[in-house]
């Protein structure tokens, strides 16, 4: 039987928000200094439901639908991570934010990065989980064997919303019981996710971040052979990725910190909230 205390909760309002040409769904909770939450796939704003509360009480939780996803606009293109990042830009516009502390994981942690690299002023400190930052280096013992089997079965355009349609529930949840190395999530957030990513369109659209990967690639690149990235960085590895994008991130970044959960799946935030909490929160108030 699992012991751990109970997280505090928040009440989340949602709010329909108009950036970069789409209409994005972001939760928000609480009050003062922004923090930004950017989810990856195939989860919505509620992969961070465990932490939001925490949160809530010390921030301005601002945790957006990405482009294409939940009840976000299902646009037909800009996945790419240098247009995902003006979308969240021009959330942070729109809701009177000049800075923010981001939190990323997965596809939205190259997201994350290209706005703390291009937008130095705007990111105050920045916490990223269990991705790949495209092609920069320290990944080639990871992607020795290659990338993992779905990036190349996502990226072919048409491919697999055709085969996975009508199998969507099966297919998310073999993510979310593989990302928590079995233990599964709760029966609220799973049904959430499967229906953000049910039907043709919605896959496409989640399908088209893979499909972006080399733009989003190349953009990282470019942007980090002429800028450091400066804010503060806690990188944060669990299984499968490790340490790995510590290694990624250490040659650009003035600033690192780098940790690996033990006994974590790739879902962090669902999967060991109180030890995700337990290494943020420090890093985030630190002076």
């Amino acid at each position: 039987m699992d012991h751990t205390p109970p997280l505090h909760t928040a009440t989340v309002e949602l709010r329909r928000i108009e950036t970069n040409g789409i209409q994005a769904n972001v939760a928000l909770a609480g009050s003062g200094p922004a923090i930004v939450l950017l989810h990856g796939f195939p989860h919505t704003w509620r992969l961070w439901s465990e932490i939001i509360g925490p949160l809530s009480t010390h921030y301005r939780v601002i945790a957006p639908d990405l482009r294409g996803i939940g009840a976000s606009t299902r646009a037909p293109d800009g996945y790419d991570a240098g247009t995902l990042a003006a979308d969240i830009a021009g959330i942070l516009d729109a809701l009177g934010e000049s800075t923010a502390d981001v939190v990323a994981i997965d596809a939205g942690t190259p997201v994350a990065v290209l706005l703390a690299l291009r937008h130095p002023d705007r990111v105050r400190r920045l916490v990223v989980m269990e991705a790949l930052l495209g092609r920069l280096p320290g990944a080639e013992d990871f992607l020795a064997a290659g990338p993992p089997w779905w990036f190349g079965f996502h990226a072919v355009p048409g491919l697999a919303e055709t085969v996975l349609l009508g199998n969507e529930a099966r297919y998310v949840e073999w993510f979310l019981i593989t990302g928590t190395r079995g233990r599964g999530v709760r029966a609220d957030i799973h049904d959430a996710f499967v229906e953000a990513y049910t039907g043709a369109d919605a896959l496409r659209c989640a399908f088209s971040y893979y499909r972006e990967l080399p733009a989003s690639a190349h953009q990282l690149e470019l942007a980090a052979a002429a800028h450091r990235l400066t804010a503060p960085t806690l990188a944060i590895g669990a299984h499968p990725v490790g340490d790995v994008l510590e290694r990624q991130l250490r040659p650009i970044t003035d600033d690192l910190v780098g940790q690996v959960i033990p006994d974590c799946g790739h879902i962090i935030p669902l999967d060991r909230p109180h030890e995700l909490l337990d290494l943020m929160m420090p890093f985030l108030t630190a002076e």
